[in-house]
């Protein structure tokens, strides 16, 4: 060669393959350039050694679901999800492609400035499954507060609070401390837990998801992602 050519093409007339297998065979993370995984079929060579690896297989790249523990300070935005920040104790055996970024929908946002689980995915039933059963699925959260519990107000929290003119649901609403609060709830609005505790004389400070169904994020570092494997529903 004497101009450089895609990757993809030279893979193509080398194997040989096709120039769509090529592309999968790349996308899939089974093609080395020098010794480095290549996953971008326009990547351009000329000279280097294209290996491809003897296991390599044109199974579809599976959609993905990633676990986040989000940690955000007023006014900070969200640390990206990227190779750098996977968790190195994530045991799902999922290998790390890059087409694993693209397109990923965040699932049930959690409360602006709020910290913990966020969840992320490229697969549709997942999306369908927390979107239509947003009213089923339980979803537990860390609370630190401040202010002096009216009296009743842990029953009152409970079960007993109206938001939007309409009355909320039965929750699951104990201590953990002196200044925090745990709770269960389902189908869970935009503002709730904060007018939840106004409503009782309390302030919130923070607010932390610890669980979404029955996925938890356990202990994932802040700022870490997993896979969500196959196994684990929510």
């Amino acid at each position: 060669m004497s101009e450089p050519i895609r990757l993809s093409k030279y893979l193509a007339e080398t194997v040989p393959c096709s120039r769509r297998e090529a592309e999968s065979f790349i996308e899939g993370g089974w093609v080395t350039v020098d010794d480095v995984v290549v996953q971008e079929p326009q990547f351009r060579v000329l000279a280097q050694t294209v290996v491809l690896h003897p296991d390599a297989a044109l199974a579809p790249v599976e959609m993905v679901t990633i676990v986040y523990h989000q940690l955000l300070t007023p006014g900070a935005d969200a640390l990206p999800i990227t190779m750098e920040n996977h968790a190195s104790d994530d045991g799902a055996g999922i290998r790390t492609l890059k087409r694993h970024f693209v397109k990923l929908v965040p699932v049930l946002p959690i409360e602006p400035g709020a910290s913990g689980l966020v969840v992320f995915t490229q697969d549709w039933r997942v999306v369908r499954k927390l979107v239509d059963d947003h009213a089923t699925v339980e979803q537990e959260y860390v609370v630190e507060i401040s202010g002096e519990l009216a009296s009743g107000g842990l029953k009152q929290l409970n079960h007993g609070i109206s938001f939007n003119r309409r009355a909320l649901p039965p929750a699951k609403v104990s201590w953990q401390n002196e200044t925090r609060l745990r709770f269960a709830l389902k189908g869970v609005l935009r503002g709730q837990i904060a007018h939840m505790c106004e409503s009782v004389g309390l302030k919130v400070v923070t607010v932390k998801r610890l669980r979404i169904g029955r996925v938890a994020m356990g202990k994932l570092a802040i700022g870490q992602w997993r896979y969500l494997p196959s196994g684990e529903r929510f």
